[in-house]
């Protein structure tokens, strides 16, 4: 066991499953209260007060969840947290007080507990030193035992599991705490059990639910286990609790610690029931005149109903009010249907918060994206003015800017070929007025054959009547 050292300098043993720590300073053992180390912790909100109801009763803690109300027949000077030495069968018992005056009269009557013969068990004394060190040496031996225990009922071949086991505090009885599915004979595992550890076996069986609140630990939830920490009585949790509360069928989700569904899925089953009663049972889809509309869920809290037009899909969602689904209901069964699900007041969406200010902005904290370099503001003119002398040039070519594209498809390419023999033809004719007129035979050469053909007669007779050169 680990050590720890408290505020006055003393070395202190903790025994978590009892919720208290084993001090030696004064050669005299004691045993210090650990408040809220143990399980079914309760608070006593009404210790501040004076007793309205003066009781003898006390309720004692021991090991894990056992608890136990007894009475001070002596009428010691108790209080919450003294250790103190109670009847048992056979022997003595070492526990500490957990709960005195009224609120062990509440907590008895909470539990159901009812005494054996109706008679209470008494409070003999407060313990002595004698009685801690005894006490400590019976916790001493309770893990070996339960290690040596569920070794010899494998070896016998039972069908059972020794969860724990806890001495008495007089070290004279233990409790063996097993898990079996089926009955078993375990009357030759006491025999050995009792030849093994020379001491009284008493076999106590307990469900799965018990074993993960002696054991506890952390919930789904990230609390601790409702079992280890207040939860006396178990009550029986079936699927039809989950189904109320339209909670998924997934065994892993609906699961605790123990294999068993969770406990506290019956916390809100009363109200669920409660509000369901306000619902109609839809047992045919909804008759409109567009089709129609079978249900797909159900918002009990909320008090609607949404129904869509198929019953795979979310198609053609529509939330209505329970009211509006009872009235579309009764006019169905009179043969009537409706033109619209929709009623005509229908309550205004919900506008959802703009983030205006910069400071409640959801991307306040988003890096901004960096500029490219090199782009100033001349880049960006210079790059504008070309972009519309080059729209203006192919305007111009064009013909009209107002001039519709051509169409896609077969017609359209026919249309955009015409266009492109336009567009050359007025460019050749452009490029011939731009070029220097000249008398060589590139000019000839551009000119048609009629006219070459009526020129070639009068440049022959003056060749003819030419002088010839000597």
């Amino acid at each position: 066991m680990d050590s720890t050292k408290p505020n006055n300098g003393c070395c202190c043993t903790p025994e978590v499953g009892r919720g208290c720590a084993f001090c030696a300073c004064d050669a005299k053992p004691e045993a210090v209260l650990r408040d809220g180390c143990f399980k079914l912790h309760e608070t006593p909100w009404l210790e501040g007060y004076p007793e309205g109801v003066p009781s003898d009763i006390f309720e004692v803690r021991f090991k894990n969840t056992r608890r136990g109300f007894y009475r001070n027949v002596n009428d010691l000077p108790l209080k919450r947290g003294d250790v103190v030495a109670v009847e048992a069968s056979p022997g003595h018992d070492i526990g500490i007080v957990s709960l005195t005056g009224e609120l062990a009269l509440r907590q008895m009557r909470r539990t159901g507990f009812v005494p054996f013969n109706g008679e209470f068990r008494k409070i003999y004394r407060k313990a002595k030193p004698y009685d801690i060190e005894r006490w400590q040496e019976a916790i001493a031996l309770e893990h070996e035992t339960m290690i040596q225990a569920r070794q010899i009922a494998a070896d016998m071949g039972l069908n059972m599991k020794i969860g724990d086991v806890e001495y008495q505090g007089d070290k004279i009885k233990a409790i063996f705490y097993y898990i079996a599915d089926e009955r078993v004979d375990f009357r030759e595992l006491i025999k050995v059990f009792a030849e093994r550890f020379r001491i009284r076996i008493e076999m106590k069986q307990i469900g799965a639910r018990q074993e993960a609140g002696r054991i506890g630990g952390l919930g789904a939830c990230g609390r601790e286990l409702c079992c280890a920490s207040w939860i006396a009585g178990f009550s029986s949790v079936t699927t039809g609790a989950a189904r109320m509360q339209d909670i998924s069928l997934n065994p892993q989700k609906l699961a605790g610690q123990c294999s068993k569904l969770k406990c506290c899925m019956m916390y809100e089953y009363d109200t669920y029931v409660d509000a369901r009663k306000d619902f109609p049972r839809v047992r045919e889809p909804l008759q409109t005149v567009d089709g129609e509309f079978f249900l797909l869920k159900t918002d009990i809290l909320g008090g609607t109903m949404t129904f869509g037009t198929s019953r795979d899909t979310l198609a053609n969602v529509v939330t209505l009010p329970v009211a509006r689904v009872k009235e579309i209901i009764a006019l169905n069964r009179a043969g009537t249907k409706v033109e619209r699900l929709q009623d005509q007041d229908v309550a205004p969406a919900v506008e959802e918060p703009d983030y205006r200010a910069e400071e409640d902005s959801i991307t306040r904290f988003d890096k901004a994206r960096r500029r490219k370099k090199g782009r100033g503001k001349e880049a960006k003119a210079a790059e504008k003015t070309s972009g519309e002398g080059a729209v203006a040039a192919e305007s111009s070519e064009g013909g009209q800017s107002g001039e519709p594209r051509a169409p896609k498809g077969r017609r359209g390419r026919q249309q955009r070929a015409a266009g492109a023999e336009n567009r050359e033809e007025r460019s050749g004719r452009e490029r011939a007025n731009r070029e220097p007129r000249d008398g060589g035979e590139e000019r000839k050469a551009r000119e048609p054959k009629e006219r070459r053909d009526e020129r070639a007669p009068r440049e022959g007779a003056s060749r003819e009547g030419a002088p010839r050169e000597g």
